[in-house]
């Protein structure tokens, strides 16, 4: 069985795995790492949003033998790490003050959507626009989607206080 290696939440690992099985089920069933949901399977759904290499992905539709030792994901486990000082992320904190969870199914994927889009605005030099907004398409079976949009808000403000 063929090896493969990445970097995950900060650490390098290696999983003997096929090549074509996605990288949702090698984090969910290989190295237990459950923070990217199964919604769909088929990148519709984005509950799986995580990370690569900082960018918003969705590892139901990426096979492992397309990640490279050199890339980097981040789950929803990780994310915290990637923010300065002790705690959650800005964007988990912006969450919990909006009281956005109501099943929690999608969360996950929601708040890692929403750190992508909001450190690829800053990266232009811009804050986040509604525009921007409407182009997260996570779905949420709860529909909590006007306090999706708040959080993020507050997160961009979070994060770019550096908190």
């Amino acid at each position: 069985m063929p090896s493969h290696t990445f970097q995950l939440n900060g650490e390098t690992v290696t999983v003997d795995v096929e090549d074509d099985v996605r990288i949702l089920w090698v984090l969910r069933d290989v190295l237990g790492v459950t923070g990217p949901k199964y919604g769909c399977g088929i990148n519709v759904c984005k509950a799986c949003t995580s990370h690569i290499n900082g960018k918003a992905f969705n590892p139901c539709s990426v096979r492992v033998s397309d990640i490279s030792a050199d890339d980097k994901i981040t789950t929803i486990e990780g994310l915290a790490d990637t923010a300065p000082g002790d705690g959650l992320h800005p964007m988990q904190d912006a969450w919990l003050e909006h009281d956005v969870a109501q099943c929690g199914y999608c969360q996950p994927g929601q708040i890692m959507a929403a750190v992508a889009l909001v450190n690829k605005v800053r990266k232009e030099g811009r804050a986040i626009s509604e525009a921007d907004l409407d182009t997260i398409r996570n779905v949420c079976r709860c529909g909590t989607y006007s306090r999706i949009r708040e959080a993020i808000k507050t997160g961009q403000e979070a994060m770019a206080r550096g908190l």
